[in-house]
């Protein structure tokens, strides 16, 4: 069975860190595309970043420079490191698998079918 099972959220002062994990299994997680995406209270789903099995990356505009996507193929997880963290990024943030980047400018808006298996997400509020 294809599980993803994401950490790391919680409550976090703006200009603060955090690093989400997402522990895949039950597929080749080492040769998969893989991407984050999240959901503010209120709003669409906004595809964040992805990863393929090499090494190319990719970024929505609203967190380049900021958060950084990665994977340790050995152990099977998907990161997402999160710096200056703001409170517009307070979302339910989910992994996926699959590969998505939207163009400079535009809003990464998705739908559950854009990727493949997701996870249950994890909560990252962001709040003085």
């Amino acid at each position: 069975e294809v599980q993803l099972v994401e950490s790391g959220g919680g409550l976090v002062q703006p200009g603060g860190s955090l690093r989400l994990s997402c522990a895949a299994s039950g597929f080749a997680f080492g040769i998969a595309d893989m991407s984050w995406v999240r959901q503010a209270p209120g709003k669409g789903l906004e595809w964040v970043s992805a990863i393929n099995s090499g090494v190319r990356k990719a970024y929505a505009d609203s967190v380049k420079g900021r958060f950084t996507i990665s994977r340790d193929s050995a152990k099977n997880i998907l990161y997402l490191r999160m710096n200056s963290l703001k409170t517009e990024d307070t979302a339910v943030y989910y992994c996926a698998t699959g590969w998505y980047g939207c163009a400079a400018g535009s809003w990464c808006g998705i739908d559950r079918t854009t990727l493949g298996v997701w996870g249950q997400g994890t909560q990252v509020t962001v709040s003085s």
